[in-house]
């Protein structure tokens, strides 16, 4: 799907473009927040929370990006969205593939392309943010920007369209310089023996660090024993969870999954900013 910004909206999916009303609720400073197409309850909000809807706030977001970055950058945007929690929680997935890098290995090269993340959420669970990236064009991996404190941080504050445009000024040379990151990490030799050691102590688990190397095995055929060959088994894992990696999510029943895979992608950002992960790309 591509940005469509005539009369400066965007094109957003159905179950996406709703409204909302709230209703008290028996308990003393509770209201619920309720779909009006559907009459559903999304959630149980406090009394002061505004539900902006998918609409303003995505409307707002990419008419900001537009503005800010300009048409070059924008020419043949794609956009991937994910839901959860009946609707109330959506994420728009932004490629633009006009702003680009190659990382070279001695086995093979990728073009990465700029990546906007932004989430939303009408019923209070969501902190509404936009986050910044790269996605790998070879294995449509997706990476996102950050030192994870600073992820984690940024993920819990409320959403700033003065901050967003602060961001977008720096999105270009921001992205450039992940580039050069993961071309060092290309440049960067390991050993096999020492992945698979520190997969067992930064996973936690021997059995979750076994299917990480197997994930490093595959990535390695075509990239090489390098530390960004590891990168990609990790955003492997934060992009897949079907039979392709064997890393399925638990069905829980409760419209959960894209937020599952968003906290696999800050997962990501907390393993390659461990101790272990820079003691071994630093060797």
């Amino acid at each position: 799907m591509a940005l469509d910004f005539t009369n400066n909206t965007m094109e957003l999916p159905m179950n996406l473009d709703f409204t909302t009303r709230t209703e008290k609720t028996r308990m003393q400073g509770k209201k619920y927040v309720i779909n009006n197409d559907t009459d559903e309850v999304l959630g149980i909000v406090g009394s002061k929370f505004n539900a902006v809807t998918h609409r303003e706030f995505y409307d707002k977001v990419c008419r900001t990006m537009a503005e800010q970055l300009g048409d070059d950058a924008m020419k043949g945007v794609q956009v991937r969205w994910n839901t959860a929690r009946n609707g109330a929680f959506a994420m728009l997935d932004a490629t633009m593939p006009s702003t680009k890098a190659v990382i070279r290995t001695d086995k093979q090269q990728t073009e990465i392309s700029q990546r906007v993340i932004a989430l939303h959420g009408v019923d209070g669970l969501c902190s509404n943010q936009v986050f910044f990236g790269a996605i790998d064009f070879f294995c449509t991996n997706g990476m996102i920007r950050g030192e994870h404190d600073k992820v984690r941080r940024k993920n819990t504050t409320n959403f700033s369209m003065d901050t967003f445009v602060r961001e977008l000024e720096n999105a270009n040379s921001d992205f450039y310089s992940q580039a050069e990151q993961l071309q060092t990490w290309a440049d960067t030799p390991i050993e096999y023996t020492s992945v698979k050691e520190m997969l067992q102590s930064l996973m936690g688990s021997e059995k979750k660090g076994d299917k990480m190397l197997g994930l490093y095995d595959q990535e390695i055929q075509t990239r090489g024993h390098n530390a960004f060959a590891l990168y990609s088994a990790f955003t492997n894992y934060a992009s897949y969870a079907d039979e392709r990696n064997g890393f399925k999510l638990r069905d829980t029943g409760n419209d959960t999954n894209s937020v599952s895979m968003w906290g696999r992608e800050q997962e990501v950002t907390k393993w390659v900013s461990s101790k272990q992960f820079k003691e071994l790309v630093a060797a």
